[in-house]
């Protein structure tokens, strides 16, 4: 049976968990499609609220810990590769989101993973969230300390606190403040870096020439531990899409704008990221021939250093902590929201309850501080090592289903799916892959797989999900991407062009009226019902 606009019914009674799961996501459109209705930033806009949330500083501990292990070329060789596989992996998912304006769990549901088997997926980018906020709170917290006196436990605790009343509001606030702050992070960021290079010519030679615990040569073994340190930032795509899914409409009069937005803040974002990567072993370098060891894969050290060139102490001091403030608070309010959002899908999902994502916004940041509290600093190498087998075996399964399966193969449907009832509960072209990529590169990270394949753990995860991915669809025939065919509206959701269609429909469930990608008819209620809905309401699922 097919309906049309026309045919929308009054709300039923509605039930409390429905109506307030509609109320609560209406700001940031948790767990659902974002409507033109709200997308009213410019590409630019969206663009430098995305490219705002990497202004973390984890890149320079993460350079640094790199560089000073195995030397300046090996490091910077794997910054090399690493960022080559981001960009390649990132930029089909940064176009879908954008495009269909969703974010990059709704993308994996259809992507190969089913609804419940893409709920892996959403705790693999949660673990990143919290990961990564206890990285840049522990950064933020040796600045206190070092500039303010404030024991580490304390500023464990305060970077944890400061960010809450802020991440809130979802992206309404979020893009104010990535826009306003982004210039003076810049500033702070590249004026001693550049004086630095510019007043000791010899820095960069010396950089180039260390070679950390390797003998001074190119070995792919160091190049590939390297590389698997920076591929953890794989799943940053993740959060660049959290903030994409807001982009207008593409036209031809914004094409030109669009592309270069989606480019920049999507998969170009790890382009900022191997330059700040690059940096930090240099600047650890640098901290090295001056001083020790002590303190160079730290970032307030750093630029300590840097700026102590231009300026007296107090002052380096002072714009040093300054910066790394500003620098916690950018990156770790899109760590929180887009934690958030990934808790929120998964125990929605599993439970059919939403509780509101303000509730996982303090769960997340409870694990990130316990994170902190236990130090989890001093092995930041080996936990991002470790992770990166599980980012990379889900991303480049997802690239590879659109790149491949959507447009070589046809097996996998060309427009996005991530409604309960258009989906099978299990997909095991993208399960089946993600599983087998990650659980052998993982084995190979801790020598299961023998010595040798060790350091190369994240190239199996990547070879095996190339491989994995198409194949599994070839043997399923592509049957197990949609369990229907129609949804029962008779309105396209998408336009001859690919454009999501905007006529608008109410929900019977909440009462709240949505576009229609977004909605889909219950056979239970016989009327339109949102995608949330169908998740946190029975009635629509009888």
């Amino acid at each position: 049976m097919t309906i049309d606009a026309s045919n929308s019914v009054p709300p039923t009674a509605q039930a409390g968990n429905s109506s307030s799961a509609a109320n609560e996501t209406l700001e940031d459109y948790t767990l659902r499609y974002a409507p033109r209705s709200f997308r009213r930033w410019s590409p630019a806009v969206v663009s430098i609220t995305a490219l705002g949330g990497i202004a973390y500083l984890a890149d320079f501990s993460i350079g640094a810990t790199i560089g000073l292990t195995n030397g300046s070329l090996n490091a910077l060789i794997g910054i090399a590769v690493a960022a080559l596989v981001i960009f390649l992996t990132g930029l089909p998912i940064a176009f879908y989101c954008a495009r269909y304006n969703i974010d990059l769990d709704l993308l994996t549901r259809g992507a190969g993973f089913g609804y419940f088997g893409s709920v892996l997926t959403s705790i693999i980018f949660a673990t990143f969230t919290f990961i990564f906020f206890a990285t840049e709170g522990s950064i933020m917290a040796q600045g206190l300390r070092i500039g303010l006196g404030i024991p580490l436990w304390a500023g464990y605790l305060l970077s944890t606190l400061i960010v809450i009343p802020l991440v809130i509001y979802g992206m309404k606030a979020l893009s104010k403040l990535q826009v306003w702050t982004t210039p003076v992070w810049l500033v702070l960021m590249v004026g001693p870096v550049a004086y630095l290079i510019y007043s000791q010519p010899t820095v960069v030679s010396d950089w180039l020439h260390y070679a950390g615990n390797s003998d001074g040569g190119i070995h792919f073994a160091n190049v590939m531990i390297a590389a698997g340190v920076a591929l953890s930032l794989m799943a940053q795509i993740g959060e660049q899409v959290d903030y994409l899914r807001f982009m207008p409409t593409r036209t031809a009069e914004n094409r030109r704008s669009w592309w270069v937005a989606v480019i920049a803040a999507g998969p170009g974002w790890v382009i900022l990221g191997a330059l700040k990567q690059a940096i930090g072993a240099l600047l650890a370098v640098y901290i090295v021939a001056e001083s020790g060891v002590a303190g160079a894969s730290e970032p307030i050290q750093q630029f300590i250093s840097a700026f102590s060139l231009l300026m007296p102490p107090w002052l380096a001091l002072t714009l040093a902590v300054i910066l790394v403030f500003i620098s916690q608070i950018k990156i770790n309010v899109t760590n929180a929201y887009s934690g958030s959002l990934a808790w929120t899908s998964a125990f929605t999902r599993i439970t059919g309850h939403y509780p509101g994502r303000l509730v996982f916004v303090l769960i997340n940041l409870a694990i990130a501080l316990a994170l902190m509290e236990a130090n989890m600093f001093e092995m930041l190498g080996n936990i991002l090592g470790f992770y990166s087998n599980c980012a990379v075996a889900w991303v480049v399964t997802v690239a590879t289903d659109i790149v491949i399966n959507k447009y070589l193969l046809k097996l996998s449907p060309l427009r996005p799916e991530y409604r309960r009832t258009m989906l099978y509960n299990i997909n095991p072209v993208g399960t089946l892959s993600f599983v087998l990529s990650a659980l052998l590169s993982i084995m190979a990270f801790f020598g299961l797989l023998g010595d040798t394949l060790a350091p190369y753990s994240p190239l199996v995860a990547i070879v095996m999900a190339l491989v994995a991915t198409p194949l599994l669809a070839i043997l399923t025939r592509g049957r197990f991407y949609l369990k229907r065919q129609d949804d029962g509206i008779s309105e396209p959701r998408f336009e001859p062009d690919g454009t999501p269609a905007a006529g608008i429909y109410r929900c019977a469930c909440c009462g709240v009226d949505y576009e229609r990608p977004d909605v889909l008819h219950s056979l239970a209620l016989d009327s339109v019902v949102c995608s949330l809905c169908m998740i946190t309401d029975s009635r629509a699922r009888r």
